[in-house]
């Protein structure tokens, strides 16, 4: 059966895997649906990010070519644009309540009777997938999940909308009202690195999503499960498609400008100390 998770209310800070922790801190925690599909994989901490700005630039596929991409939602990082790299970015001011993590995080924009959607912000969670010992991305580390250019569901391994409490891979399925009370969009990342390549050719292919808890040989380092979860508001009439095209093309690009040091630390105290604890 496929795995989804859904993610209700918003993350204030960090919120840590265990529920006492979360508590503790007196922060926000997100509400597992079907949880992850293997039982040690229970580790995660998440971040919360306000909408930081648009524009029609992407760093990745079109680095230096300002305009050349669909409009897309940035998070995170407040100065990424077509000529930022790693170096750029890092130090520079972040939306996210944390502000070690100056990451850049990006989505297509949403776009509702040819308006853009300002989201209300987005949680974006680093999970532990697999059994063994999970190791903080590479600093740089460029990828891309999804696919652009998708005209039907991509799986909910990948990506899909929230309306309420129910998944769904389109907007057309939704109980009726959800337009009322706004749309989640869900995007996560593969999780297992190849330990070489902080970028590839398609962007996509120097990771790939583990299998019952285990990385394959050709991807043998576990790295975080990013998951990107943009809630919007209330969504007005008219017709909703992202700016790569229709209901079914959404994806995220990331790319990993943290401070390192923070990012190492969360990870050996949120992902691994969670580790075998059922």
């Amino acid at each position: 059966m496929t795995r989804c998770w859904l993610v209700l209310g918003a993350i204030v800070l960090v919120a840590a895997g265990g529920a006492g922790a979360a508590a503790r801190a007196g922060l926000a925690t997100a509400e597992r649906g079907d949880g992850p599909s293997h039982r040690g994989s229970r580790g995660y901490f998440a971040i919360g990010c306000g909408f930081s700005h648009r524009n029609d630039d992407d760093p990745i596929v079109h680095p230096g070519r300002p305009g050349l991409s669909h409009n897309h939602t940035f998070f995170g990082n407040r100065t990424t644009n077509a000529s930022s790299t790693p170096a750029s970015l890092r130090g520079a001011t972040t939306s996210c309540r944390l502000a070690a993590d100056t990451a850049a995080y990006w989505v297509p924009t949403l776009f509702v009777n040819g308006r853009a959607v300002t989201p209300r912000g987005a949680a974006v969670y680093y999970i532990r997938r697999t059994t063994g010992t999970v190791q903080a991305f590479p600093a740089g580390l460029k990828v891309i999940a999804g696919d652009a250019t998708a005209t039907t569901a991509q799986g909910a391994r990948v990506t899909y909308w929230v309306c309420g409490r129910r998944a769904s891979t389109s907007l057309a399925s939704c109980p009726a009202g959800f337009r009322a009370e706004g749309v989640r969009l869900v995007v996560k990342f593969p999780n297992c690195w190849n330990g070489r390549s902080l970028d590839s050719a398609n962007h996509k292919s120097h990771l790939v999503y583990s299998a019952d808890g285990a990385c394959p040989a050709s991807h043998p380092i576990a790295v975080p499960a990013l998951a990107i979860v943009v809630r919007y508001p209330a969504l007005g009439s008219g017709p909703i498609a992202l700016a790569s095209g229709g209901q079914f093309s959404a994806h995220a690009d990331f790319v990993n400008a943290w401070d390192q040091a923070t990012l190492e630390r969360l990870v050996a105290r949120y992902l691994n100390r969670e580790r075998g604890r059922r």
